[in-house]
């Protein structure tokens, strides 16, 4: 199984959709599986029971679809935050952290009204302090580092396949022959 981890909106969930359809295996959005599970969005979830309680069934959930052998699975962004969830991705999963700077993730969400930790009043602050808190926990949790910062979902979709053929993870895509 190959996991995804990285910042919210590093695009775990765009180019890990997409590199499951190229391969032909089931893509699986934590967030996704969490909130069918609790009947609610995150959002909601962390307002009514608090952080501690989200990050519990959090735990359970990559507890779960990590036990399947094939998959593409996009984490949540704090998913590294607890050892437990670190080591269950980094033993179970092939892990890539797509690795976005603050202010590129500012960019990409400073409409989002979504995501909970960014309801503040300086969401790019947040951001600032969220990448420096987790960006050591991704790196310790990741087999890959994949250093996104502007490029095309296509691109980024590219990057990781190329990294996991080089790794011997997949078979290397065949060329079409060069016709003249």
């Amino acid at each position: 199984m190959l996991a995804l981890v990285g910042m919210p909106g590093s695009g775990k969930s765009t180019v890990g959709r997409q590199i499951a359809r190229r391969i032909g295996c089931d893509f699986i959005d934590s967030d996704q599986v969490i909130e069918q599970r609790l009947g609610c969005s995150i959002k909601e979830y962390f307002e009514r029971q608090g952080e501690a309680a989200f990050r519990d069934v959090e735990s359970q959930v990559l507890e779960e679809v990590t036990r399947q052998d094939k998959g593409v699975l996009a984490t949540g962004g704090g998913a590294v935050l607890r050892t437990a969830n670190r080591a269950v991705l980094h033993e179970r999963t092939t892990v890539c952290y797509l690795r976005v700077s603050p202010e590129e993730i500012f960019r990409r969400l400073r409409h989002d009204r979504q995501r909970p930790l960014l309801q503040v009043d300086d969401p790019q602050a947040k951001l600032k302090e969220l990448f420096e808190q987790r960006d050591p926990l991704y790196q310790e949790t990741a087999h890959y580092v994949i250093e996104t910062h502007r490029p095309r979902i296509q691109t980024m979709v590219t990057m990781v396949m190329s990294q996991l053929e080089l790794a011997g993870l997949l078979p290397v895509a065949e060329t079409p022959p060069h016709v003249p």
